[in-house]
């Protein structure tokens, strides 16, 4: 099963799109919520496993040469193109 993408704009080297847009373009220190995760099925099943399930909470901390985020009180480095996989939604704060 082949996985497409949802919608994503990117402005000036940010997600524009108040719905979704990959990880890696997220800025640093926003909570997001996973959306959906655009991998092959083995790394899907390995970045569950890390806690990277959909509607979890991540929290970006760093943007750099690797994508640091803090997951399940943990914190966990991706690569650029592994950050792209995982498409997330802002968090909503609630009033």
């Amino acid at each position: 099963m082949k996985n497409t993408p949802l919608s994503c704009k990117i402005v000036d080297g940010q997600c524009a799109d108040p719905t979704v847009c990959p990880l890696s373009k997220v800025k640093e220190g926003t909570v997001v919520n996973v959306k959906q995760l655009l991998a092959s099925p083995e790394v899907r099943d390995r970045l569950r496993e890390i806690g990277f399930c959909e509607a979890q909470q991540v929290k970006l901390l760093r943007s750099r040469t690797n994508i640091i985020c803090q997951v399940c009180n943990a914190r966990v480095a991706l690569s650029e193109a592994l950050a792209e996989a995982i498409l997330v939604e802002p968090v909503v704060p609630k009033l």
